[in-house]
């Protein structure tokens, strides 16, 4: 199982309370990264309203209903709310539901007890900052600041509702119907709420939902007819979605998103696996590729930025041991596939900003 997902597929059962106990995370310095020190776990407690007859319910249909791809949104949604003291996501919680809220816990407990190098989350946690981040530089570069964000598989996403940098951004939410009707339920619900997540609003300026599938060859025809405005600045945010496509979907998309280059400003932010990632789960995981930054600029995007978790703009603070995975992997030469300490695979994530626009493409 790729290192970026085994901390999510482990099931558990424990009391409803989620305790706090000691944990082997250095403690961070605000002075040094601005973020609060947490010398310990933080204490979570489940929301009243996951326990909810109503809110079961939905949850029960995605345990039994949904398939690995669609259940991964619900595993996202974990990982952010168990990493709040670094992730600003109310919502994550709610939408994540209780299997994956315990499962993940569980699985920081142990990692705790056992001094582990890495716990469970990071990079879930360094991977959704590194994209709020990135989304908000990009927005900030356009020179007209109205713009268009669209995620791609964007599951339980909910930066519609917790990123301020969207203001003046108009934000489309592509994914499969079912996925799509459940969260507007399950964010109904918190909204309904009375004990609950009484901050609910979108900070976006508008959010339209996009019931369409990326893997079909209609979805752009559909954003299109939904109000997406190719000649509009964008941002396409693909996180935690390519490596589920096969080479020819995900190739397909990528050139989809790198022709608007010659239309508007474009800016593409994505994750992409290394091969070895997707060899360890064949099942699941299809397109990956060793190098992105080359892949890219051969499809029509003008510059790439590419970074692995744990470089100096995708660690937050959260990766201080100079021994862990992260940080063993990114001492190796890209081009080698298994470590050569102990011959295990060199699974990489790599994160990407691609860009192009009108002016850039001019010969």
């Amino acid at each position: 199982m790729p290192y970026l997902l085994h901390s999510f597929l482990v099931i558990s059962k424990f009391p409803g309370k989620l305790k706090v106990f000691p944990c082997n995370l250095k403690t961070m310095s605000s002075q040094e990264n601005g973020s609060p020190e947490f010398p310990t776990w933080p204490e979570y407690k489940l929301p009243d309203l996951l326990s909810t007859e109503s809110v079961r319910q939905v949850h029960a249909a995605i345990e039994s209903e949904w398939d690995p791809l669609q259940r991964s949104a619900c595993q996202t949604a974990a990982g952010r709310a168990l990493w709040k003291h670094v992730v600003h996501d109310p919502l994550a919680d709610i939408l994540a539901g209780e299997t994956y809220l315990k499962s993940l816990h569980e699985k920081i407990k142990k990692d705790c007890v056992n001094k582990a190098r890495e716990i469970s989350g990071v990079i879930l946690a360094v991977r959704t900052l590194w994209f709020d981040s990135k989304l908000e530089a990009a927005l900030h570069s356009f020179d007209n600041r109205e713009a268009q964000v669209v995620l791609l598989g964007a599951g339980m996403d909910a930066r519609a509702y917790r990123l301020s940098c969207l203001k003046e951004s108009n934000v489309f939410e592509v994914d499969f119907p079912d996925v799509l009707q459940i969260k507007a339920t399950l964010l109904q619900a918190a909204m309904d709420s009375t004990n609950d997540h009484q901050y609910l609003m979108m900070t976006a300026k508008s959010i339209t939902r996009v019931e369409a599938d990326i893997r079909s060859n209609d979805w752009l025809e559909k954003l299109q007819i939904s109000g997406f405005m190719p000649e509009k600045n964008t941002v396409w945010v693909l996180e935690g979605i390519l490596y589920y496509l096969t080479h020819p979907q995900a190739t397909e998309v990528l050139k989809i998103i790198a022709d608007k280059c010659s239309l508007t400003q474009t800016v593409l932010l994505a994750d992409f696996m290394n091969k070895p990632s997707t060899s360890l789960s064949s099942s699941t995981f299809h397109f990956y590729s060793d190098w992105p930054d080359h892949l890219l600029p051969s499809l029509g995007f003008s510059h790439v930025k590419l970074s692995q978790i744990g470089d100096p703009d995708a660690h937050f603070g959260l990766l201080h041991d100079p021994l862990n995975l992260f940080n063993k992997l990114r001492s190796l030469p890209r081009s080698v596939q298994t470590h050569p300490d102990d011959g295990t695979p060199c699974c990489r994530l790599y994160l990407v900003e691609a860009s192009g626009s009108p002016k850039q493409n001019i010969p």
